[in-house]
């Protein structure tokens, strides 16, 4: 006659359910509703940064923003010029959705370019974007 052992499935059951709640927000990203003023701008910061050697990026963040009638992602980049010269940069931002934006700091060159030693920013706006990105990828280059 055979014997059959009874296995409790309630450890089991715990067991799931907690790993369920540890990771249950893991790989979300952040939305308008439960983002603070400024954070990290992917999933797990995971941001590739590819700097000219002429810049030192200070800062690259992220916020919400109202753009054209709704909350969007917004992208603060700040850099240094590190060169003994003028310079103006090219910026590129690549999510992993697919769509990007980037432009020039300075924007116009009617005041001139980033001189030595001097610090630019701008805030690039991401239309239609509204929850934080898994992958970033930054890009900045020099002009001359």
């Amino acid at each position: 006659m055979k014997q059959y052992r009874r296995i409790s499935i309630w450890p089991i059951l715990i067991a799931v359910v907690a790993v369920l709640a540890m990771t249950g927000c893991a790989g979300k990203g952040l939305t308008p509703e439960n983002a603070p003023d400024e954070f990290l701008c992917a999933v797990n910061n995971n941001v590739d940064i590819d700097v000219a050697p002429e810049a030192q990026l200070n800062d690259f963040s992220c916020s919400y923003k109202k753009w054209e009638g709704a909350e969007t992602l917004h992208f603060k980049v700040a850099l240094k010029n590190l060169s003994d010269k003028p310079l103006r940069f090219k910026v590129n931002i690549f999510l992993d959705n697919g769509k990007a934006v980037g432009g020039l700091i300075p924007r116009k060159t009617k005041k001139g370019l980033v001189k030595p030693g001097e610090q630019a920013s701008f805030v690039y706006p991401v239309k239609g974007v509204t929850q934080q990105p898994n992958e970033v990828i930054l890009k900045i280059r020099t002009l001359e």
